[in-house]
């Protein structure tokens, strides 16, 4: 496993890392997220990533659950804020609040006295930036998170919080998670690149796999008990079209040209980009986690004529639009 900077924080992170969304607490059962936990640690996995509103908190439980015989110190873990996670007008959003509740019932899920990174899962348009900033410095002040950082905010936005924490001597956010994959691409590379090298934001992205269209499980129909065939996960479905499915047949060409899946060249397509800390992925079986972890050894085949190949694929994809 190779490891990387959290921007331009002294942390460092493995390039590939483990999330609960949608799986742990929902998918699989505690036992098999414990077994992905330990043999993603065993291969050089030191990040996992989670979040307050995963399986309603049930992916903290069991994270918490399946850690407590792994060394605290070789860990890094995360967690994520904003969404309704409690009753009434207060139990969703930034507010100083709703975040300060948050963290401590998060860190009584997970076991942990606390976390290596903490997440704005959204921006909030309710809350004052200032009280964000503020907040998460007390946090950090208190001991329990170390760095914080966004999700899915816009530069911007970024830079706002960025400049409120120079202004007043605070600690500033260190990473931002946004969805990055091959068909989702346009904020990262357009926008949150160049904020990423000026204010040394690390990027910590999500759902490398585009919920497994990249993969290939989609090309002959929506399989059951696949993300797509869930309910709360209808919107997958939008982003599956023919066009992509088409897309995603002329990628497994170059995949088994290179002796790799097309699971492995879409995480080794994100892993060239320096601004990636890490590739967060999920898996809901040993077999998936594996075949994930070895993606780290096909960056190196992705040459300039390999990545131009990719790219007059990929171009002209009408839902990439973000």
């Amino acid at each position: 496993m190779h490891y990387r900077r959290l921007g331009r924080s002294g942390l460092k992170v493995s390039e590939i890392s483990l999330g609960a969304w949608v799986t742990m607490g929902s998918q699989i059962d505690e036992k098999l997220s414990s077994d992905l936990i330990h043999h993603a640690f065993e291969n050089g996995v030191n990040f996992f990533d989670n979040a307050d509103i995963y399986a309603r908190g049930q992916a903290e439980l069991v994270m918490g659950k399946a850690i407590q015989d792994l060394p605290r110190e070789e860990l890094v873990i995360s967690s994520k804020v904003f969404w309704p996670t409690m009753d009434g007008p207060n139990g969703r959003g930034l507010s100083r609040k709703h975040i300060t509740e948050s963290v401590e019932q998060t860190l009584k899920r997970l076991e942990v006295d606390y976390l290596d990174l903490y997440f704005c899962h959204r921006f909030d348009p309710d809350t004052p930036v200032e009280e964000v900033v503020f907040t998460m410095n007390t946090l950090i002040q208190q001991g329990k998170i170390l760095y914080w950082g966004t999700s899915e905010w816009r530069a911007s936005q970024i830079a706002e919080a960025y400049g409120i924490a120079r202004q007043y001597n605070l600690i500033p956010p260190t990473m931002e998670q946004p969805q990055y994959h091959m068909f989702h691409r346009r904020r990262v590379e357009s926008e949150l690149a160049p904020i990423a090298e000026s204010f040394g934001i690390g990027l910590t992205t999500w759902s490398p796999l585009a919920s497994g269209l990249l993969t290939g499980k989609y090309n002959e129909g929506i399989p059951v008990g696949s993300r797509a065939s869930m309910d709360s996960m209808a919107w997958i479905k939008e982003s599956i079209t023919q066009e992509r499915i088409a897309k995603v047949v002329q990628l497994k060409v170059i995949a088994d040209e290179l002796g790799i899946t097309n699971a492995q060249l879409a995480i080794a397509w994100l892993l060239r980009r320096k601004e990636v800390s890490s590739v967060i992925t999920g898996a809901t079986k040993l077999a998936q986690l594996k075949d994930n972890l070895a993606a780290r050894e096909a960056v190196a085949n992705l040459d300039d004529p390999i990545l131009e190949k990719i790219e007059k694929i990929l171009q002209n994809d009408p839902l990439n639009h973000d």
